[in-house]
């Protein structure tokens, strides 16, 4: 019986098994990413043709008013008209990465993209001649019922799906292929610009919350507006009266900085029926959350807000509403105690080479003041020395001034004092002085 292992064929037909499978799906990602740029290209020549092209040689807009709405799309549809030659090549990488070079002209589009809606709404409101005029390029045949507004997101669009091609080009791609090394620094640069549609819209949603509940807010207080500042979350809630009174529902509207405390305004106020008054704005900067009950599933729960000069106590009878209270006002207050910690450890950091600039520009420069008294010390002992020397015994010899006289006083006394007694003279003498 031969104990010999059975012969399983050539390890290198697995690697070129796994190999071909990157070529299989490299192909068909590439395949899918030529006819979705070349649809995408066709899209943004229509905008450029029938749009941009045409309102400005009518002169149909103002330039302002054109370039507020159309921005950059010039620019990228000849853009990507040069990367859908090199994509149609198969060179993948070159084309991404000349691509990549000029990804401003995407970001000056993203950055302008709610400005262009907002724009194109009120020309539309305002301008009956170019009202007329879309209505009629939307209604050619090249467009395929498709309208104005549903074209300008497309680059928006297109970068995110260049996302998920390049990522699956990278990885059904050889690391020692040429165009690895092309292929990975385009998935970076376009994964930042996508990140950056993405904060973008966050931004914009946030400030239609902010304006939104802006309008609903009466009173001095309401100052919602703020730059930096982020909307969480808004609801009723039962405020807890310190003195035991009736408990009222109040109306909450939780911020990245600010709890604010309304109450709904008389529904027989002629203007402000459907709106809330702010009461109080409670600053989460030195705010303590804690949850007196609520912690089992029992129903509802409530939460203890400390402030600095004040405590509030917020029921509700639903336990999911209450448990998303308190995780939304946690997070709140704990964001915004390390983004606090952070400035003061910069603060503390920028400090310390002005001071350790200015110990070592001065290092043996004495300072004079109350609490180092050195120098008053010394000009002490120089002027008992002076005075011990003029106030000698009318038959002693008058010393030379340079010290000699002294000297052979001490050898004196040190030799006139008896031996043990040595260390009480010496204290003596640091008394004397």
């Amino acid at each position: 019986m031969s104990l010999a292992p059975t012969p399983t064929g050539p390890p290198s037909n697995g690697i070129q098994e796994q190999q071909e499978r990157w070529e299989r799906k490299r192909a068909r990602t590439g395949r899918e990413l030529v006819r979705t740029e070349q649809r995408y290209c066709h899209q943004l020549e229509l905008v450029n043709t029938y749009f941009v092209e045409i309102l400005k040689a009518k002169g149909t807009l103002r330039q302002d008013i054109r370039e507020s709405i159309f921005s950059s799309i010039k620019a990228i549809h000849s853009l990507n008209q040069t990367l859908l030659a090199y994509l149609e090549d198969g060179m993948f990488g070159p084309g991404f990465e000349r691509f990549c070079q000029h990804l401003n002209h995407y970001t000056v589009y993203i950055d302008n993209i709610h400005n262009a809606n907002k724009v194109l709404q009120m020309t539309l409101k305002k301008n009956k001649a170019f009202r007329r005029f879309k209505k009629l390029q939307e209604s050619r045949p090249e467009f395929r019922n498709t309208i104005l507004e549903d074209l300008l997101p497309l680059p928006l669009q297109r970068i995110q799906q260049y996302k998920y091609f390049l990522r699956d080009l990278t990885e059904n791609t050889l690391p020692d292929s040429p165009e690895s090394a092309a292929l990975s620094g385009a998935v970076k640069a376009v994964s930042e610009v996508a990140q950056r549609i993405q904060d973008n819209a966050r931004s914009h949603e946030n400030q239609l919350q902010l304006r939104r509940i802006q309008k609903l807010l009466t009173g001095c207080k309401s100052k919602v507006l703020v730059p930096g500042r982020w909307y969480i979350r808004e609801g009723w809630l039962r405020a807890v009266p310190p003195k035991g009174t009736e408990v009222k529902p109040k109306m909450f509207f939780l911020f990245s900085d600010v709890l604010l405390l309304t109450t709904p305004c008389s529904p027989l106020h002629p203007t402000n029926g459907d709106k809330f008054c702010c009461q109080r704005v409670y600053a989460l900067q030195d705010c303590t959350v804690g949850k007196v009950f609520g912690h089992t599933k029992s129903q509802g729960g409530l939460i203890s807000l400390t402030f600095t000069e004040e405590k509030l106590l917020l029921m509700s009878s639903d336990q999911e509403d209450i448990n998303d209270w308190y995780r939304s006002l946690s997070s709140a207050v704990g964001q915004l105690a390390s983004r606090t910690t952070v400035v003061h450890k910069r603060d503390n950091l920028c400090r310390r080479p002005l001071r350790s600039a200015q110990a070592q520009s001065e290092p043996s420069t004495p300072s004079v003041g109350p609490s180092q008294p050195q120098p008053v010390r010394k000009r002490n002992m120089v002027a008992a020395e002076t005075t011990g020397q003029c106030e000698g015994p009318p038959h002693s010899p008058r010393l030379p001034p340079g010290g000699g006289g002294a000297s052979a006083m001490k050898k004196m006394r040190l030799t006139d004092a008896p031996a043990e007694s040595a260390p009480e003279s010496a204290g003596s003498s640091c008394v004397i002085l």
